[in-house]
């Protein structure tokens, strides 16, 4: 999965500076419009008055020899997205927080963060005018930031690995290089971490059952934990608690493929994401349990977990039906679109049930954060 998704010459997502939308193989929130970015960046506003608020106080304790420190941290903010692909979800917050919160927009650090060249290459023409806020763009997290973390659809194209309860025990699925094409081999667990998984999240997988573990997800958000110095992460993705996750439902597993906008089934004998290397999108659904365990784990507090519908209509002005109280109007043309590409985000059956918000802090307390106001719920 790591080869076929992000070999650097051959991996899928390495060729394209975009996969999604309507000429692509899937569609996401950012494909629905701007309004997605716009409502997001309603809530990273709201997070930088926390932290600028916070700042306030520590500034009237700090050693009066280094008032320019003091200032840099009280209005900078560093907006990381990772998994950002050509930029268009950071363009669109950019564009919505210059319009709508003008000191919001002035404060705003840019960091992106993604592996495709050809995707970064493409940023600064993506993001137009407000390239300028763009301080970095990396295959890697910062080493260190203060602000916020947002992340969409990235942890489930994360490389899994798939294992299967047989008569023996827990045993792992690999790809084997047959003598026409590629097969499926079973052998033992490749690492005793597989097991330790399943034990710490308090899953017995029954004979037969097939299903995936993603151990780089959750290393990857211990990673983005340790190098967050104050201030929140923001993980949208689509997926279910481990309970759920690991159950009957889903016993022949979540790795499946998107292509041309089809998704195929988990077939175990030959599984359409063994064909056509490099070619198409692989992706499992997200173990939101162990996520919330690893960023615990590393010192962050759950301040949200809720499905992407209550979190958008947390962030909707009250007035919504009015043009004029719709985010950033400039960039829609009419009320009625905006309802449109409302309804898409927050339909149940789409994108609003399906995908999931898991928000964290990190020495910022346990704010009633505005997209958590509508209704904290997970379907």
């Amino acid at each position: 999965m790591e080869l076929a998704l992000y070999h650097p010459d051959f991996g899928y997502y390495a060729r394209s500076d975009r996969r999604s939308g309507r000429a692509g193989d899937f569609f996401t929130s950012v494909d629905a419009g701007p309004l997605f970015g716009e409502l997001l960046a309603r809530q990273l506003e709201e997070m930088a008055a926390l932290l600028i608020a916070d700042c306030g106080v520590r500034i009237a304790e700090c050693d009066a020899e280094s008032p320019t420190a003091s200032f840099r941290i009280a209005n900078s903010f560093d907006l990381v997205e990772a998994g950002a692909a050509d930029g268009r979800l950071s363009a669109d917050i950019l564009r919505a927080a210059r319009a709508d919160a003008p000191a919001f927009y002035r404060s705003i650090r840019l960091h992106l963060v993604e592996r495709s060249p050809a995707a970064r290459a493409a940023q600064p023409a993506t993001l137009g005018d407000e390239a300028d806020r763009l301080i970095a763009s990396s295959p890697e997290l910062p080493e260190s930031f203060e602000g916020a973390l947002i992340t969409n659809e990235l942890i489930d194209a994360l490389p899994v690995h798939q294992v299967l309860m047989a008569e023996d025990g827990l045993r792992e699925v690999y790809v084997a290089a047959g003598p026409e094409r590629l097969t499926l081999v079973e052998g033992p667990p490749s690492t005793p971490a597989l097991a330790e998984y399943l034990s710490r999240i308090g899953v017995e997988l029954r004979r037969g059952w097939r299903v995936e573990i993603n151990l780089c997800a959750c290393e990857w958000v211990r990673q983005a934990a340790r190098r967050l110095r104050r201030g929140f992460i923001i993980l949208i993705d689509y997926g279910h608690e481990a309970r759920e996750l690991y159950s009957s439902s889903h016993s022949s597993g979540t790795l499946t493929t998107f292509h041309r906008h089809q998704s195929a089934g988990p077939e175990s004998a030959a599984p359409a994401w063994l064909q056509l290397p490099g070619e198409q999108d692989m992706t499992a659904h997200v173990d939101f349990t162990s996520l919330r365990a690893a960023a615990e784990g590393e010192g962050l507090q759950t301040l949200g977990f809720l499905d992407q519908t209550y979190f958008l209509l947390g962030l909707l002005p009250r007035e919504f039906g009015n043009q004029e109280s719709i985010p950033n109007a400039q960039s829609i043309r009419n009320a009625q679109s905006a309802i449109r590409n409302l309804k898409t985000l927050i339909l149940p059956g789409g994108l609003g049930s399906t995908h999931k918000v898991m928000i964290f802090g990190k020495g910022v307390g346990t704010p009633r954060l505005r997209g958590c106001s509508y209704r904290m719920r997970v379907t």
